[in-house]
């Protein structure tokens, strides 16, 4: 996986989010966008300056749109935060590239004693709204987890994952 600079990956970003520079979501993407870029400023002292740039800017997606995506996610290419309010990244989490994730959705840890195991969802997932994903599960490509689903176990690469836990099935028509 190639880096791109800084302002491709935000005008992919711009147009993935439908050309609205307004969009919280995009806001939040475009921020996360530059706490990575930040972090390879060499010599350090000349990052003092972004480091704190970027924290006042994540501390305001975090405390006015609700958006918390640190720096320290893998964020894929494309991905589109739909709307604001209630979405929490778990810092290891890895999100593929052209991914959806919706209003009200958790992405964390399950447990205390294991603060790495975060979710990773592969490309084209679509997370629905209230959607909440816990420990080291992995969503696999073109996946859907429903609305209000609390998934607590891997889905198969086109499954579609609803209910309180969540079972995953594959739609008849890609069997």
């Amino acid at each position: 996986m190639t880096a791109l600079p800084l302002w491709t990956q935000i005008r992919e970003d711009w147009v993935a989010h439908g050309r609205d520079w307004t969009r919280p979501g995009f806001r939040a993407v475009a921020v996360h966008r530059f706490g990575v870029w930040r972090m390879a400023v060499r010599p350090k002292p000349l990052r003092i300056p972004f480091s704190l740039m970027y924290r006042l800017l994540f501390r305001r997606c975090r405390n006015h749109y609700g958006i918390e995506l640190p720096y320290s996610v893998q964020l894929g290419r494309r991905v589109v935060i739909e709307h604001q309010g209630g979405i929490v990244i778990h810092g290891n989490s890895v999100i593929g590239d052209d991914c959806v994730i919706r209003q009200n959705c958790t992405l964390g840890i399950r447990r205390i004693d294991a603060p790495a195991d975060a979710p990773i969802l592969g490309a084209r997932v679509d997370v629905g709204a209230g959607a909440v994903i816990l420990g080291r599960v992995e969503i696999g490509a073109g996946a859907a987890i429903g609305a209000n689903a609390v998934v607590l176990d891997d889905v198969a690469p086109g499954a579609i994952a609803v209910g309180i836990p969540a079972k995953s099935r594959i739609p008849k028509d890609s069997r």
